[in-house]
């Protein structure tokens, strides 16, 4: 992943922060797998694991590719993308003072701490 801006962090700790999309991650390290497999694999409706892959698709940490089966209906997979994340207090340093202000959702209310 690089150097990472502070709301690419922001969106990739965020993206890693649900225990299903860690599950989902977990599930496509074997390789790629089409929605419909994945959803009985993981237990979870097609809907809610769409919801957890466009999250991590946003991230950069899945891709999506479609195919067409031999019967001619398309199927979407997904697979992991290699990504290497080492977090230390100098790169959080360093991310957080290219942070932009927009989306901030700590921000309190009318100044109060």
């Amino acid at each position: 992943m690089g150097e990472l801006s502070g709301d690419r962090l922001v969106e990739v700790l965020a993206a890693l922060a649900s225990p299903h999309r860690l599950r989902v991650l977990a599930a496509l390290t074997g390789g790629r797998v089409y929605v419909s497999q994945l959803a009985r694999d993981l237990g979870i409706s097609r809907a809610l694991l769409q919801v957890h892959l466009k999250k991590l698709e946003k991230a950069g940490l899945v891709t999506a590719h479609l195919e067409l089966s031999e019967d001619g209906k398309a199927l979407k997979y997904y697979e992991t993308t290699p990504f290497s994340l080492h977090l230390t207090p100098n790169v959080v340093a360093a991310a957080a003072t290219t942070l932009s202000t927009a989306g901030d959702g700590d921000a309190v209310p009318n100044g109060h701490s």
